[in-house]
C-alpha cells in the first residue's frame, strides 16, 4: 500500500514537472518572431550595422570553429594528461619493484639473523650446562 501511495506521489509530482512553464533548452538560432510570440529579440549595433541577439548561418560556422577549437585544446590536455600517468605507473613500477626487492631481502635477513640469534643462544646454553659440570 505504501509503495503505491509513493508512486503515485511521484507520477504527480513529474507530471507538474512535464507540464512546467518554460524550457530549460532554446536552441541558438531560434526566432521567436516566426511563432507570434510578444517578446521581441534584442539587437546589437556594430559600426553602425544592426545585428540579431540570435546567430546566423555565418555566426554557426564560427560558433563552430571555436567549439572544434575547445574540442581539440581538451584532446590535447587529455593526452598530455595520458602521457603524465603512463609517467607515473612506470615510476610506480620501479619503485614497488624496488619495495619488493628490498621486503625479500629483509625477509632473508631477518630469518639470518633470527638462525644468528638461535645459535648464540645454544652457545650461552652450553656454556651454562658446561660450567654447571665444573662445579
Amino acid at each position: 500500500m505504501k509503495r503505491l501511495v509513493l508512486a503515485l506521489g511521484l507520477c504527480f509530482a513529474l507530471h507538474g514537472v512535464v507540464y512546467a512553464d518554460g524550457n530549460a533548452f532554446t536552441p541558438l538560432d531560434f526566432n521567436d518572431t516566426a511563432y507570434g510570440s510578444s517578446s521581441s529579440t534584442t539587437t546589437s549595433t556594430s559600426a553602425g550595422k544592426t545585428v540579431p541577439a540570435y546567430s546566423t548561418a555565418e555566426g554557426d560556422a564560427i560558433g563552430n570553429g571555436n567549439i572544434q577549437n575547445a574540442i581539440l585544446q581538451l584532446d590535447n590536455a587529455q593526452v598530455d594528461i595520458r602521457n603524465d600517468l603512463l609517467n607515473c605507473k612506470t615510476k610506480y613500477a620501479d619503485v614497488d619493484a624496488q619495495y619488493k626487492l628490498i621486503k625479500t631481502e629483509r625477509k632473508a635477513l631477518k630469518k639470518q639473523v633470527n638462525a644468528i640469534e638461535k645459535r648464540i643462544k645454544e652457545i650461552d646454553k652450553a656454556k651454562e650446562k658446561i660450567r654447571k659440570n665444573m662445579l
